[in-house]
């Protein structure tokens, strides 16, 4: 470039307007997706699943989810694994509402997303019911395969911007299963 053209040239008046608030929204999308801080809130047998999903073969390490954070304040995604009783669902909502904004909710398993087998008063038919979910993983249990195909959608949702317009709603995705067991019909809670 010339000196005359350097001159000449607008600088950062000549850029769109949108230009940098666009680029620093897709970088905090970017940083939403790789620094996700799950809370440990495993009820059943899926909770041995969301485990071995943090073991040395599946890795989510390599998500920047090794550590399942004991605090809700440390937390910004609950993976509900497992069946929830009616007497967990208050203690549920109340580490939920704990939990840093934005938040996000996977609901681990057939049990968490409808009741599964156990269809009677004691058992939440959904935990959608309780707080809003984003992303199903269907099973009886769901692999770690599973789990982890939920978790990269829950990712790209982020880094879409499409769960950031809805706060407090949830998408309700269901993932396909991947651990290789016969598909399970998934029946959400709310019908």
């Amino acid at each position: 470039m010339s000196r005359d053209a350097a001159l000449e040239h607008p600088g950062l008046e000549g850029l769109n307007h949108n230009f940098l608030t666009g680029s620093l929204e897709e970088l905090v999308k970017w940083a939403r997706t790789r620094s996700l801080m799950p809370a440990t809130f495993g009820l059943a047998c899926c909770a041995i699943e969301m485990m071995a999903a943090g073991g040395p073969h599946y890795d989510i390490a390599r998500y920047g989810m090794e550590t399942f954070r004991a605090s809700p304040r440390q937390a910004d995604l609950m993976i509900v694994a497992g069946r929830v009783s009616q007497k967990m669902a208050p203690v549920l909502r109340q580490i939920y509402d704990q939990m840093v904004e934005p938040k996000w909710v996977i609901s681990m398993g057939v049990c968490a997303s409808s009741g599964g087998m156990f269809n009677n008063y004691a058992i939440v038919q959904g935990v959608d019911q309780v707080v809003p979910v984003d992303v199903y993983a269907p099973g009886c249990p769901p692999g770690p395969q599973t789990l982890l195909h939920a978790i990269l959608t829950l990712h790209g949702k982020i880094r879409d911007g499409e769960l950031t317009r809805r706060p407090g709603e949830g998408a309700g995705l269901v993932v396909e299963r991947l651990d290789g067991q016969a598909p399970t019909p998934v029946t959400l809670g709310r019908g």
